[in-house]
């Protein structure tokens, strides 16, 4: 979302005013994206709305902590969500407790010939399969870009099992990929018989 920074300043000193106008526009502005981040964090559509609205309900409540000259807006308000769905499914979490001390480098995770033919809708269905441990895991290093430092605090586990999960996360989704592959290279030879 783009918005101006005098935009940004507007609706932000609407909602510490507690204007109900500011609040439902910069509700609406983020809606669709940010219950998008919570479906990434959580298992069902209730938990994610629920996480949402809760994230929502934060944002309002610390708006006054907003710093334009920080960041723009969208990133703030999507770090709260994640970290409303972190903690709405953190007793959900099962984590391995191991400690690990040579993890798979990252060679070729997934070859780019696989990510070319497959939709990002097949990935993330892909990801959704994963153990929710695992899959906060991954999401929380590879689609918002958090260091295993950062993920360990978050989720109170040790460096070592924010890799591990990771590493467990990138050799399922790889097996599971190449499976996708596998059926759009079918279903793409038979499409190209049937002409």
């Amino acid at each position: 979302m783009n918005l101006t920074k005098k935009q940004t300043n507007k609706l932000v000193a609407g909602c510490i005013d507690n204007n109900r106008k500011a609040q439902e526009e910069l509700y609406k502005l983020f809606y669709a994206d940010m219950l998008r981040v919570c479906l990434n964090y959580l298992p069902d559509r209730e938990m994610a709305k629920e996480a949402f609205n809760t994230g929502f309900l934060k944002v309002f409540q610390s708006i006054k902590s907003f710093d334009a000259e920080k960041g723009e807006i969208g990133g703030w308000i999507r770090k709260i969500m994640i970290f409303t769905s972190i903690d709405k499914c953190r007793s959900e979490l099962k984590f391995n407790h191991l400690l690990i001390s040579e993890m798979d480098d990252d060679e070729f995770f997934i070859a780019a010939d696989v990510l070319e033919k497959l939709f990002f809708d097949d990935i993330l269905k892909d990801i959704r399969t994963l153990p929710l441990a695992t899959q906060t895991v991954f999401n929380l290093s590879v689609l918002d870009g958090f260091s295993h430092k950062e993920i360990a605090e978050q989720l109170k586990i040790s460096e070592g099992t924010s890799r591990w999960h990771l590493s467990e996360a990138k050799k399922r989704l790889r097996v599971l990929l190449e499976t996708s592959l596998k059926k759009v290279d079918r279903q793409a030879e038979r499409s190209g018989k049937a002409k």
